[in-house]
This record gives C-alpha cells, structure tokens and sequence, in this order.
C-alpha cells in the first residue's frame, strides 16, 4: 500500500499552527534560534571579534579634537546706504550665499597662506611641514584639510552666522576660527567698492550697445516700409486689399449676369431651333413683334371672312393667305435677330466677367508680394520690438542695481569671538567601544542569520514530517573520521561503528535499526534500501554504518551497490575486482563478485566494478529480483545502496524490489522541494516507505536535543 505524501507548511511559519497556539510557534521560534546560536556560535564570536578587534584599533586610533566657534551677524540694517531702514530685510538666498563665501576655497587659501598653516604638522603632516616652501600639491592639501575641518551654519532663521573649526589643540582652534571670520570680512569690504564700479561701467557700455541696436532696428523697419510700399501702421491694411475687396463685389455681379445673360441666350436658340419663336421670353416682349402679331391677327380674320364668302381658292383668299405668310416671315426674322441681340449680350456679359478677373489677378499677385514684405516688415518689427525690450529690462537693472549697491550686500559685524574650548569633541570612547561592541555582536548574528538562510533545507521533526508525511526514524549527527586502532589514515564515520567504542554517531544508527525494526514489525523486511533524493546526503555512508551494525549484531549480511554510475561505496574498496554486479546481472555467479569486509565479519560487499553508463534497464527485468531471491536464501539481511532517486531511473526500479526504503535527508541542505519530489515518486510507485532519516546533523541542533543527550550523557560514549 503506497505511503500518502501529504504537504504542509514549515513548522514555525504561521500557517502550520492554529491561532491558539501562538505561544507554541513562539517557543519554536526561540528554540530555533537557540540552535542556530549553538551551532554557529563560533562563526557569531570570530564575526564580532573580527569586528570589534577592528573597531578598537580605530576608535584607540582616534585623536581628540577641539571646536572652535566665531559668529557674525549680516543684517542689512546696519547699511547706511539703505534709504527706508524699517522696510531692510534680508532673504534666506542672501544668508546663504554669504555661508557659502565663508566657506568658499579662496578664503581658506588666503587664511593658509597668511597663518602658513601649510608648515603645521597637523594639517600638512611631518614630511611637509618639513619643507621651506610647499609644492602646490602640498598647499592644496593644506586647503582641503581646513576646509573640511570647517563647518558653516545659520543659527536658525536669525541673521547669525556661525563658523566651527577643528583642531588638536583648543588654542589653536580658536586662533584660525577667528583668522577666516577676520579674513571674510575683509575680503568682502575689499570686493564691495570694486564690483559695484564694475557693475555700473558694464550697465552703461550695455545701455549704449543696445541704445545703437534700438535706433538701429526702427529705421530698418521704416525704410523697408517705405521701399515697399507698405503702410507705416501695421494694423492698416494695403491699397491692394481694398481695391480686392470692391472689385470682389462687383466680379461677383459681373458674374452673375453673365451667367443670365448666356442662360437666357441658350434657351432662347433651343426654342428658335425648334421653330417655336413664340416660346422665347425675349421675343415675348418685344414691341415688333406684338405689332406684327395684332397684324397677323387681322389678316387671319379677313382671311377666314374670305375664305367663308368665296372660298379658299379665290383670288382674294390667295391674295390674304400671301399676306399671312408674309407677316409671319418677318416675325420668324424678328425673333432670330432679338436671340441674336441676347446672345451678343452674353458675350458682352463674358467679355466683362475676364476684364474683372484679370484685374483681380493683378490686384492679387500685388497682394502677394505685399504679402511677402509684410512677413519681413512683421519680423523686423520683432526684432526691433525685442532690442527695445531688452534696452528696457537692462534700463530697469541698471537702475535696482544703482540703488540697492549697499543694501544687496549686507554689513557684518563679530558677534562673538572664538575662545578655546577645552571640552573635546565627539562621544567617549568608552561610549564608542561599547556602541562598537553591540554593532559588532549584531553583525555576527547577522552572518549567522545569513549562512543559516544560505544553506536552507529542512532541520526540524515538524519539517521532516510535515513536509515528507512520513515519520523521522533517526537522527543521525556529522562526525568527522577519526583514526581507528590498526589504520594509519582517518577513517569515515562508518568504520567506527564495527570497534569497541561507542559515539554518539554508533547509537544514532543502532536507533535507526531498532526504527526500522519497529516500523517493519508487521511484516519483516530482509531487504532494506537506502535513498535520497540528490546525491551528496550521506547515502552510502549510513547504508556502510547500518549494514556493519547487522553483522556485528545479527550474522551474515550483503550490502549492494545498486549506483551504477557513481558507485562511491565500491570506490572505497582497497581492491576492485572486475567483476561486479553489472557482470553477476549478465553472466557471472554471485561467488566471483562478493568482497569480504575487513572491518566487519560476516559483512559480504557487491561492488560495482566500473561506471556502467547505458540506456539498458538491468533492473527492470527479473535478473534483479532473482539475484535477490539467491541471496534471501544465503544471507539474514541485504542492505541496497540505492542510486538518488531525482537523478537516476534506477532507484524506483530497485525500491519496488526491496522489503522497506528508508529515506535519507541530509539535515539543513536537502531542498525541501526536492525532497518533496522524490519522496512522492517512490510513494506513487508502490514502494514500502519505512520512513526516513536526517544526515549529518549538527550535535548541537534541535532535532540531536540541542545537543543535550551528547553533553547530558557523554559518560556513556567512548570514542
């Protein structure tokens, strides 16, 4: 029946418990750093001894420093010059343009340079201050050294400026806090006469400059209004453009007519064309043509009088019929002359549209080069616009800077002196070496907290058998290979478990035999294998130590290296034999491949004889579980040294075939998620999962007690 795998959270992580049992996760917590301290604290003491070695050396190192103060006042009311001494005010721009004078390269040149502070040891040190007269890479060091032993600052929104300088000797201090506050004020007493005569001879040669370039500009402008034709008054439109716009109006009603004057022309031809003279509107009113029409009307009277007195064919109906024929010749004449006279009005009508609009073209290519020079009037109106502008604004400089000279430049005057002060600066050492102590400490934390999160993995009972859902049989501690009696070189962990000692590594695996005998009691298990998800988790090692634990206790035992391709236990063998489990699969006897082991009797070894790397499945077949049946029969107990179980097919193949598995977790490395993995892969596959144990543990970690059984009970361990 597979084992469930079922996933929880990391003990300690809030999730894992019930709200009601905070003081629980609390209690874990705190254990759990308590581990972490145990184990790590020799990294946490080399850390912060490291650190506090250096920090001693420093601080010891330290020499004590002394702090002068000057202060000033720069307060525009103390100008004579400043005409309303109520309204003076100065700005905070002001205040720090004056601190930054203060702390500007040149004063603190000059004051070097007049206190030859560049000869004092302090500053220059021995070699320089050695030396008649210093390069000018010495005194630039010089400079910068007293520059930044000097500190500016406002004394809150007051017109109080403070100057602080440091140095080794109080009387010192003082001296040069004084010397920049006296070489600042005379300096700026100095600069006051000579930037303001510069300023007034740079605004009067501007003023001239830009008067010439005002005068300059305007005639431009007017003389190309003049050449051009253009209006003086911008805003005045041309000659052109109202001629354009009455000729518009009356091309607008030239057109017009003569779009009437050739409708009616074209109608009044479709109608004569049609022989229908009495259709066209023209000839309708014309007075001819109503005369010859009363005419016809008569002799149609007389004519149809005649006609009913003697009939059509008498002479005087004939004579009448001539008339009426004659009369209508001439009104078909009238009526072709009066479409004649339209269609003559037509082209009058059109002759007068292109008279219009040629002067209209005329009128507009005149238009568009007014056009053009208006562009280049407007843009030398802008420019002269502009230099006017500027004349102006430096006009208005000129003028604020005339009447505020003094007021723009504030009086100073000494506050207080700088007196030697002879309470060192800074905090006490002592103060410092125990700051310097407690940074040091949290430092080591620090890195103990960060290997710690480096290395991962899981630590703890409630991981193990949270995260895999099965029990931890045992817990297995790191040991490091000592030197057995008879062997001259350090032996691993697992040749000491066939001496007569007893370690704390020799009773971690006697616990995971009494485990696994526990787990199996219901069903015995012959054949147990050992795995783990990755390679490098103390596999091989613990399959070694539990295999010589058998057969010490138990007789006769095999132990398989079923790791066909990084066989680490046959590399331990003295003596490789060329046949192996490879060639006992295909063809040899189990005979020829055993190797007896020297530190345990009764202890038979299958290697395997070289690196077997194929796509061939020596286990998926029967040959496996044959040999396994020969050897059921030969030996109490077969112990299989399984292949990990991510990396390589090999292991689900061969756990199926085994009585029980025990999984194998090296204890603050394995992957959770590894572990995870391949626990469910032997789980899905049907193999008897016993449980599983932790490697290389640290004696000292919570799942070893805290260390405490190793230091409770090291009476009853003898290594």
């Amino acid at each position: 029946m597979a084992t469930q795998i079922i996933t929880t959270p990391f003990a300690g992580h809030p999730a894992a418990h019930p709200a009601g049992d905070r003081e629980r996760v609390l209690a874990s917590v705190i254990s759990g750093v308590g581990g972490t301290l145990r184990r790590r604290w020799l990294l946490l003491v080399t850390i912060a001894a490291v650190l506090m070695a250096a920090a001693t050396v420093v601080i010891l190192s330290m020499q004590p420093s002394y702090t002068a103060t000057a202060r000033v006042r720069v307060d525009p009311t103390l100008n004579p010059m400043a005409q309303d001494q109520s309204q003076s005010s100065l700005n905070a721009e002001a205040i720090e343009t004056e601190t930054g004078l203060m702390s500007s390269r040149a004063l603190a040149a000059e004051v070097v340079r007049r206190m030859e502070l560049y000869r004092d040891a302090e500053f220059a040190g021995d070699e320089a201050a050695a030396t008649a007269a210093p390069d000018d890479a010495a005194f630039n060091r010089v400079v910068d050294e007293i520059r930044k032993r000097t500190s500016i600052g406002r004394d809150q929104l007051s017109y109080i400026i403070s100057l602080n300088f440091k140095a080794a000797e109080p009387v010192k201090a003082a001296g040069i806090a004084n010397a920049m506050i006296d070489t600042y004020i005379e300096m700026r007493v100095q600069s006051r006469a000579g930037t303001s005569e510069r300023q007034a001879d740079f605004f009067r040669q501007r003023l001239e400059e830009l008067a010439q370039e005002v005068n300059l500009a305007e005639s431009r402008l007017a003389n190309y209004r003049a050449s051009t034709g253009l209006p003086q008054d911008s805003g005045t439109g041309t000659v052109a453009d109202q001629q354009i716009a009455t000729l518009s109006m009356q091309l607008a009603e030239a057109e017009a007519d003569a779009a009437s004057a050739r409708s009616n022309a074209s109608v009044a031809q479709a109608q004569l064309g049609t022989g229908n003279v009495d259709a066209v509107a023209a000839v309708q009113g014309s007075n001819v043509i109503r005369d010859l029409r009363n005419q016809r009307a008569e002799i149609v009277r007389d004519m149809q009088e005649v006609e009913g007195r003697y009939g059509s064919r008498h002479p005087e109906a004939l004579r009448v019929q001539e008339q009426l024929t004659g009369i209508d010749r001439q009104i078909l004449d009238e009526g072709r002359r009066v479409v004649t006279s339209l269609q003559a009005q037509a082209r009058a009508a059109d002759a007068e549209v292109a008279a219009l609009r040629s002067r209209m073209g005329s009128l507009e290519g005149t238009r568009a080069r007014n056009t053009r020079n208006s562009a280049e009037a407007e843009r030398l109106e802008r420019d002269a616009a502009s230099t006017r502008a500027q004349y102006d604004r430096m006009s208005e400089l000129s003028l604020e800077s005339t009447q505020t000279t003094g007021n723009d430049i504030a009086q100073v005057e000494v506050v207080d002196r700088a007196e030697p002060s002879f309470a060192s600066g800074g905090l006490p050492r002592s103060l410092l070496l125990a700051l310097a102590a407690i940074v040091s400490l949290a430092a080591g934390f620090a890195g103990v907290i960060l290997v710690e999160m480096a290395q991962g993995g899981l630590r703890t009972i409630a991981d193990f058998e949270g995260q895999l859902g099965i029990p931890l049989l045992a817990s297995i501690p790191l040991e490091k290979g000592k030197r057995l009696a008879g062997r001259g070189s350090e032996a691993a962990p697992a040749d000491s478990v066939a001496a007569e000692n007893a370690t704390l590594y020799i009773e971690s695996i006697r616990n995971l035999r009494a485990s696994i005998a526990r787990a199996s009691r219901s069903q015995p298990t012959q054949v147990i294998g050992f795995t783990s998800a990755a390679p490098g988790e103390g596999k091989t090692e613990t399959a070694l130590s539990y295999a010589r634990l058998l057969a010490v206790n138990s007789g006769s035992v095999l132990l398989i290296d079923c790791d066909l391709r990084n066989g680490r236990l046959s590399s331990r063998l003295p003596n490789k034999s060329p046949v192996g489990l490879v060639e006992v699969l295909q063809q040899h006897k189990l005979e020829e491949a055993l190797y007896p082991d020297d530190l345990a009797p009764g202890l038979d070894i299958l290697p395997v004889s070289a690196s077997f790397f194929t796509s061939q499945d020596l286990f998926g077949d029967e040959r496996m579980n044959a040999l396994l049946e020969q050897a059921r029969a030969r030996y109490s107990s077969i112990v299989l040294d399984l292949p990990p179980v991510l990396g390589v097919a090999d292991a689900r193949t061969v756990a199926l075939l085994a009585d029980g598995v025990c999984f194998l977790v090296r204890w603050g490395r394995t992957r959770p998620e590894a572990a995870v993995q391949a626990a469910n892969l032997l789980a899905s596959d049907g193999a008897k999962l016993l449980g599983g144990a932790y490697t290389m543990v640290e004696p000292t970690s919570e799942v070893m007690a805290g260390g405490y059984y190793a230091s409770t009970y090291h009476k009853y361990f003898k290594g």
